[in-house]
């Protein structure tokens, strides 16, 4: 159920051409085709495999996004700096700097 949210709330903020275009580019196609294979996984009762496929899949996809996030999250009180340096590395890992943001869908 939460994965059928997650596309219509990607879908109604970007646009179901946008969305499509999203998932069809060529630099997204392993990220895309982790998420649906972990969807697929999921519906035929292999939870653990199918969840840890689409985390997979939602990193590949949504990766560069993650240095925008801890920008964001460095002014949370207390534990903002260490959340924001987590998810720093976690874009670099993601190749957020190869990209450089050309190729997202907003």
């Amino acid at each position: 159920m939460g994965n059928i949210l997650f596309l219509i709330g990607i879908t109604l903020l970007l646009g179901p051409a946008r969305t499509f275009a999203f998932f069809a580019r060529k630099q997204k196609w392993r990220g895309s085709a982790a998420f649906w294979v972990g969807i697929l996984l999921i519906l035929v009762r292999w939870t653990l495999v199918g969840f840890v496929v689409e985390c997979y899949g939602i990193f590949v996809l949504f990766g560069e996004f993650f240095k925008t996030i801890a920008s964001f999250a460095y002014n949370i009180p207390v534990v903002g700096p260490y959340l924001a340096k987590a998810l720093q590395a976690a874009g670099e890992k993601a190749g957020a700097n190869d990209r450089a943001h050309k190729d997202l869908p907003v």
